[in-house]
């Protein structure tokens, strides 16, 4: 992790706690319309800082203060209906920030611009249990952030794809299914819900599940030479298998929309919150493992992205939601002494390695190499890398419980 990025994550976990400074408020108003998201200035001192978001538009609106990767989300106040007005409070620590509006609850929002905390670094008090449970709540605001950017990310994939505008989707395919790969573990806590988004062939094959979702589209806009072979190496890629018809592929999209609805219901719902809290800081160190090991076991092999090739773009999105996760928790495990110092300093060593490795060969904003790009060399140094901060990684929960 850089240090600009342990600043922000420092900022996140503490964000809504009642800071040990005299540092005064500061009230920003925040004027968000259909289309806008008017900030009325664009810094503050550090600590407690109080943004009135008024909803001036016709659609049920949100407001955001996200740390400076313009990622992960150190407040947000949502759910502000046409006409009202709600308070977002937060702790905010010297650093950049964004602002941002979501009319609609849906899509990347608008009006995104830089907002500056000046001053210096505020030291925090309050209840360790509240603390942790706000930790609990802003990973709950990054999962929905993510799933409702996923939502229509999916209908304009599948839209393409629909009208055998391959050349779109195909453009589209590897940025859409990032926002699902950066909070992958969520969607496998719901039973048959990620097999339908996001099984590979052979694993739907194998316990004979009807094979839909994101892979069944993908072979379709990756059609197969005819000789080729599955990610086994061994079953040939036509085999009990053909291209959709345009009536098929209407209703591979239609089925991968509406499970994606699903996601986005639960995402919303008191069974996720409820089970985020029943889990507390645990479950949010835990994610950042499981999403760890989705890249060693899926992307750095490639078997996910078997027809495309953009396993990259999952590999790196699987790293942003780990960190995202682990940033969360993180003050809790430096906090409970050397051993806990010594394990956050060889994590965020781990993740700055394996970061610059993956820029090396692209980035998610410019597109990566394809996987078939890639060297033997060059996958032996990520699964080196991968293996050296899935170590401290993994003791990560037991040292936050501790």
């Amino acid at each position: 992790m850089t240090v600009a990025a342990s600043a922000a994550a420092v900022v996140v976990i503490l964000s809504g706690c009642v800071p040990n400074t005299e540092a005064s408020a500061a009230a920003v108003t925040v004027r968000s319309t259909d289309d806008t998201c008017d900030v009325s200035s664009k810094s503050a001192a550090s600590g407690n800082v109080t943004f009135k978001v008024a909803n001036d538009g016709t659609q049920v609106t949100e407001f955001y203060l996200l740390a400076d990767d313009g990622l992960r989300i150190v407040g947000e106040v949502e759910n502000i209906a046409p006409g009202a007005s709600r308070t977002l409070t937060v702790v905010a620590q010297p650093g950049d920030y964004f602002t941002l509006c979501k009319p609609g609850m849906i899509g990347e929002g608008v009006g995104r611009a830089g907002f500056a905390v000046q001053g210096e670094k505020v030291a925090i008090s309050g209840d360790d249990a509240e603390v942790k449970q706000e930790a609990v709540g802003l990973y709950a605001a990054f999962v929905k952030d993510q799933v409702e950017q996923l939502v229509p990310g999916v209908e304009e994939l599948t839209a393409a794809y629909v009208a055998n505008d391959d050349d779109t989707a195909r453009a589209l395919f590897p940025t859409v299914r990032a926002y699902y790969e950066r909070i992958e573990p969520v969607a496998e806590a719901l039973g048959d819900l990620d097999p339908r988004i996001d099984y590979r062939e052979l694993d739907a094959v194998a316990e004979g599940l009807e094979w839909t979702g994101f892979h069944r589209i993908e072979k379709d806009l990756w059609v197969p030479a005819s000789d080729a072979l599955n990610s086994d190496d061994e079953t040939p890629a036509w085999q009990d298998w053909k291209p959709s018809t345009r009536e098929e592929r209407q209703q591979w999209a239609d089925r991968l929309q509406a499970d994606v609805a699903e996601l986005n219901d639960y995402v919303h719902g008191e069974e996720f919150q409820t089970a985020l809290d029943d889990q507390g800081i645990a479950g949010i160190s835990n994610g950042a493992i499981a999403l760890l090991d989705e890249v060693a076991t899926g992307k750095i092999t490639g078997e996910e992205d078997w027809w495309s090739g953009t396993d990259l773009w999952d590999f790196a999105a699987n790293v942003e939601g780990s960190k995202m996760a682990y940033s969360l928790v993180s003050d809790f495990a430096a906090s409970t002494g050397t051993e806990g110092e010594q394990i956050i300093a060889r994590i965020d060593e781990g993740y700055a390695a394996l970061e610059g490795k993956l820029a090396q060969y692209g980035s998610l904003t410019n597109g990566f190499v394809t996987y078939s790009d890639l060297t033997d060399d060059d996958r032996r140094a990520f699964t080196d890398l991968i293996n050296a901060l899935a170590e401290p990684l993994s003791r990560l929960t037991v040292v936050v419980l501790t």
